[in-house]
């Protein structure tokens, strides 16, 4: 997963067909376990790039999705912000999300 900065996210969401940004800060707990999950996850879907973000330094894309909490996964299709990701029940939902994300397209 890269690692990228506020002006960097922005191009690459934009780029891509699918993106997947994933939301984080250091010191949140549940954070450390989502982000496991979403390792898992990024090894399922090759066509989908994905991303992760502190959200402490860009604080004007939490305003700009109206991000909630942390974690949060972004899925974008084509640059537009498709669904927002909370509860990170399970690699097994994560598959399925990224699964209506790809399927949608395809319809």
């Amino acid at each position: 997963m890269k690692k990228l900065s506020l002006e960097h996210i922005g191009e690459a969401v934009q780029e891509q067909t699918y993106a997947a940004l994933y939301l984080f800060t250091p010191l949140c707990g549940t954070c450390l376990v989502a982000g496991k999950m979403v390792d898992v996850t990024e090894k399922l879907f090759p066509q989908v790039t994905f991303i992760k973000a502190d959200l402490n330094y860009i604080p004007t894309m939490a305003d700009k999705y109206s991000v909630e909490s942390v974690p949060c996964m972004l899925l974008f299709h084509q640059g537009r912000l498709i669904n927002k990701i909370y509860a990170f029940q399970s690699v097994p939902y994560l598959h399925e999300e990224l699964n209506h994300l790809i399927r949608a397209d395809s319809i």
